[in-house]
């Protein structure tokens, strides 16, 4: 089994990275209440491609947990019946989980994709543990910790039907995205423990406290990034979808707070690249960290400047998580390091 760990590990990583992106396309695309009950999605493990799929109608077997769209409200089946040739009120309750009550195949498809990954990211982290069981006798906190990432995937997914359940309250949904984080930390410091090391580099003075406040620097940019995404989806939906030029016509604090910080996070990141070039640590994963600033600082001008041209939005948040993966792997990488850098 311990064969397998690293690569489970690994695609379970790579799962939850689709995920997050499937994720910030469903909100790119307006596509979060695509599905409006869970976890299945108009009460179908496959989702119906046609609104007439939703209408009642005589004759037609319906299934316990079975939605149906009526008067602009959201029914449920009560029981396995077919209808007869009118309508029967007794065989049907309303939706009690919010009010939301539109279909359009494309969301809903879209959504759907996203929980589809969401599930399969679980089956894989699910195989991790099992697979884990190889390291219980020398090395019981991997099983642990495997195990544990198996019951953050459980309630991310919980996370992810309470979103729905708030038709996407914005402080569930950057709860939902820390927690993706933190999914992502666990799956790295796993991948990194079970991995074989260079224990012979040694640091400069002061190199762990600096890599480690740059990687929080970064989490708190995209808490930031979620905050300015609110106000664009409030702009959405005061001035409509084609209305781009005017969503940041008039920025809010968080806006001028998000990109200030970002000038913060890109010098603390310069000079932490400084000391490991100036120092030759051979920490390589830094060379990433700088390619992901300019690409996460060129589509941010081009979302601001471009009026938010397709797919922006989505590629600017998916690099967020990568940049706050690959320095969360550098962090692990220096604080493996052992000693200290003798300096003249």
């Amino acid at each position: 089994m311990k064969k397998m760990y690293r690569r489970l590990a690994k695609t379970s990583l790579i799962l939850v990275y689709l995920v997050i992106l499937a994720g910030a396309v469903v909100r790119m695309t307006g596509s979060g209440m695509g599905c409006p009950d869970w976890p299945k999605c108009f009460g179908y493990l496959i989702p119906p491609t046609e609104e007439s799929e939703l209408i009642w109608a005589p004759g037609s077997d319906y299934e316990k947990g079975q939605v149906i769209i009526r008067e602009e409200q959201l029914w449920v089946a009560q029981l396995d019946f077919t209808s007869g040739e009118s309508y029967n009120a007794g065989n049907w309750a309303v939706y009690d989980k919010h009010d939301y009550a539109v279909f359009n195949v494309f969301h809903t498809w879209t959504e759907f994709i996203n929980r589809l990954l969401g599930a399969l990211a679980g089956f894989a982290t699910l195989l991790l543990a099992i697979s884990s069981f190889g390291y219980w006798k020398e090395q019981k906190f991997i099983t642990g910790l495997s195990v544990l990432v198996v019951f953050a995937m459980g309630f991310q997914a919980w996370l992810g039907a309470t979103v729905v359940y708030s038709v996407l309250e914005p402080v569930k949904i950057t709860v939902h995205m820390v927690m993706a984080l933190a999914i992502v930390a666990l799956l790295l410091f796993l991948i990194h423990k079970t991995g074989k090391h260079r224990h012979e580099r040694r640091i400069g003075k002061n190199l762990r406290g600096l890599v480690l406040v740059a990687m929080v620097f970064t989490m708190v940019q995209i808490v930031l990034g979620t905050q300015v995404r609110q106000l664009v989806d409030e702009q959405i939906e005061l001035l409509g979808e084609t209305a781009k030029d005017l969503w940041l016509a008039a920025p809010t604090m968080p806006f001028y707070i998000h990109r200030s910080f970002s000038i913060l996070v890109l010098l603390l990141n310069a000079y932490l690249a400084y000391r490991i070039f100036r120092d030759k640590l051979g920490f390589s994963k830094i060379n990433w960290v700088l390619a992901l600033l300019l690409a996460e600082a060129i589509t941010g001008i081009i979302m601001y400047y471009l009026n938010f041209p397709f797919s922006s939005q989505p590629l600017h948040l998916f690099l967020a998580t990568v940049l706050f993966g690959v320095q969360f792997f550098l962090v692990l990488e220096v604080f493996m390091a052992r000693g200290k850098l003798k300096t003249s």
